[in-house]
C-alpha cells in the first residue's frame, strides 16, 4: 500500500496502522515494557538494559515519540523518559475495540 492510498481508509483505521508501525519492532516493545515496569528511566538506563547503541535506542524513542506514547524531560545532560498515561489510555482503548470487534464461533467454522 503506497503512502497516497491512506485517504482511502478512516482515520480510526490510519492511526491504528500508525499505531501498530510504532510498535513494530521488538526493541521499541522492550522500551515500552521497562517503562511500564520501571515508571520512569534515563536514557542511559535503556543502553544497559537493552545492550543497544545510543544511537539505535534514541531512533526506536524517536518512533514512541512521535504517536506520542512515551514524553521525555531534559535534566542537564540527561533525558527522562517515562509512558505518557493519557495517550496509552487513548491507543490502549482504540487496541481494545479492534480486538473486541471478533466474535468466536466454533473452530469448525473457521475456513
Amino acid at each position: 500500500m503506497g503512502v497516497t492510498k491512506t485517504d482511502l481508509f478512516s482515520d480510526k483505521q490510519n492511526a491504528i496502522a500508525t499505531y501498530a508501525k510504532a510498535f513494530a519492532h521488538p526493541a521499541r516493545v522492550a522500551i515500552i515494557q521497562y517503562l511500564l515496569k520501571s515508571n520512569a528511566c534515563i536514557n542511559g538506563d535503556l543502553v544497559q538494559e537493552l545492550g543497544l547503541a545510543q544511537a539505535t535506542i534514541s531512533q526506536h524513542l524517536r518512533e514512541l515519540k512521535d504517536i506520542d506514547v512515551i514524553q521525555g524531560t531534559i535534566e542537564g545532560s540527561r533525558v527522562s523518559y517515562c509512558i505518557n498515561a493519557k495517550r496509552w489510555s487513548e491507543i490502549s482503548t482504540q487496541f481494545a475495540q479492534l480486538f473486541e470487534q471478533y466474535e468466536p464461533t466454533t473452530l469448525d467454522d473457521c475456513c
